[in-house]
């Protein structure tokens, strides 16, 4: 039996509709803030296998509570680990292009030296180092700019922002599309060949916040000159975000890896999914 944490998030929802068997228990049933308490749940669920995808996602105010930030991606994450290297069993957990600083002017690939400029980037890069440390057969799967219909994410917010008026979007900000059913399909075809260490996995293709936005108006019948550019300068945040994040690959082709979709093909997946298609 498979034990999928943080279920009713944008990928656990797509891994459950894959997977419908797994155990996927609430937070009170498998709290993340709570690493103590983590090896006697996980002994009394006795899992066949550990996909996480629960996480401390809240980049702004990871700012501001950064210990918090620390126990659930990282703390949490490396007993994970420990437990799935005393059952021997296969142990899947997700990281981000945040780790990165975002300096490269060329795809940041497993290997690439990270650097992370924010709080949420440094817990994320912290939870890689300790579970691979705990249990090096971990599989780490970064990806970066999720999406789906099943959640508000940028493209819901977008598209229903739009639909009202003009929408500023930061232009100068690039990085990888991924659409979650895309995600999960890829994570559990990688779990069903015991892949191990860090893997980078996104949809095809790299774009900007501006273009994501101004594409997905056009998909959905919303007139794209409504998404006007501005400046990451312009559009001030707590965290600081990396100005190119785009990930790509120097293990997919060794490891014989389907690659996704391009990024535009699965945005139009995900208008479909819409309620109305919007």
């Amino acid at each position: 039996m498979i034990l999928l944490t943080g279920g009713s998030g944008q990928v656990g929802t797509a891994i459950r509709s894959l997977l419908p068997a797994v155990k996927a228990p609430d937070r009170a049933g498998l709290d993340l803030s709570r690493p103590h308490e983590l090896a006697d749940r996980l002994a009394a669920i006795q899992p066949s296998a550990i996909i996480n995808c629960a996480a401390f996602t809240a980049v702004d105010r990871a700012e501001d509570e950064p210990e918090l930030a620390m126990v659930v991606n990282a703390k949490s994450v490396a007993r994970m680990a420990e437990y799935s290297a005393r059952a021997e069993i296969p142990f899947v957990t997700f990281s981000t292009d945040y780790v990165f600083d975002g300096t490269a002017s060329t795809p940041y690939v497993e290997s690439s030296a990270t650097a992370p400029i924010n709080a949420y980037g440094c817990s994320k890069e912290e939870g890689e180092r300790a579970a691979l440390l705990a249990y090096p057969a971990t599989l780490v799967i970064r990806t970066s700019w999720v999406v789906s219909a099943t959640h508000r994410n940028f493209v819901t917010a977008i598209l229903e922002r739009a639909a009202d008026g003009a929408v500023n979007v930061v232009s100068d900000q690039s990085g990888c599309p991924t659409f979650a059913p895309d995600l999960a399909a890829a994570t559990i075809g990688v779990l069903e060949t015991g892949v191990s260490g860090i893997l980078h996995i996104t949809n095809h293709g790299a774009t900007t916040w501006y273009e994501f936005a101004r594409t997905a108006c056009s998909i959905a019948g919303i007139d794209p000159d409504r998404i006007r550019p501005i400046g990451t300068n312009d559009y001030p945040t707590k965290a600081r975000r990396p100005r190119y994040s785009v990930l790509g690959s120097e293990r997919a082709f060794d490891l014989q890896l389907r690659p996704l979709r391009e990024w535009e093909d699965a945005l139009r997946a995900l208008i479909d999914d819409l309620p109305q298609g919007k």
